[in-house]
């Protein structure tokens, strides 16, 4: 499986994702200049955190506009794998291809800690290795992680299934607990946690494995389909 790892002017976070899907999870994975105007080639992408453009205007407002963002638009829509981690889900968000926008904290401070989590939903292509309900801990580092959504949109999301991981202490007043959603096909997350960050013991925690193991197990079944 070949990963693209999109990279913006401000992107911090690029490497710890390649290092996380080529040193320990053993797949390909390339990063990919804001410039690029085609993914062809590639069975994912992830958009990594960081602060994109400097996150001037609002976070991941101006990532939007990189000429990738066409190309992932265009990987998204053919229903292809597509992950954002924390800018990553903001500049997602700004694009359209989740609901919701990302605002600041509510205590108005950068929070960079561990966070528990709980799996709301593991029947999706990123968290079917976890049980149901299974709690996780993932790290955190975010000044606009704060989820927002209007009464129908979040109405919307819970019908269909669409929020696969919750906050257990919601550490930055997203609404309803949020920390990941999907799209209502299913081949888009976006999640603030860092999974990257938790994917060897030596980090702390592994918990995080469950994502990118979810994500090459449903990959691998959709080609031997």
């Amino acid at each position: 499986m070949k990963f693209a790892v999109p990279v913006f002017p401000g992107s911090n976070c690029d490497h710890d994702m390649v290092n996380a899907l080529r040193d320990v999870l053993k797949m390909e994975a390339d990063l990919v200049a804001a410039s690029t105007t085609t993914l062809d080639g590639y069975d994912a992408v992830i958009l990594p955190g960081g602060f994109s453009y400097g996150d001037y205007l609002r976070s991941g407002a101006i990532a939007r506009f990189a000429p990738v963002m066409d190309a992932v638009k265009a990987f998204a829509n053919a229903g292809k794998p597509v992950m954002g981690i924390c800018n990553g889900f903001q500049i997602l968000t700004e694009a359209g291809l989740l609901p919701g926008a990302l605002q600041a904290n509510r205590s108005s401070k950068f929070i960079c800690k561990t966070s528990d989590l709980v799996v709301k939903n593991n029947q999706t292509r990123f968290s079917s290795a976890y049980a149901a309900q299974a709690h996780i801990q993932l790290p955190i580092a975010h000044g606009e992680g704060n989820y927002y959504c209007d009464a129908a949109t979040l109405a919307d999301l819970k019908a269909h299934h669409q929020i696969v991981f919750e906050y257990v202490d919601n550490p930055n007043g997203s609404t309803a607990n949020i920390a990941g959603i999907i799209n209502r096909a299913g081949n888009v997350l976006g999640m603030m946690p860092h999974p990257e960050r938790a994917v060897e013991t030596i980090l702390g925690s592994t918990d995080g494995l469950g994502i990118f193991e979810s994500l090459i197990t449903s990959q691998k079944e959709a080609t031997h389909a």
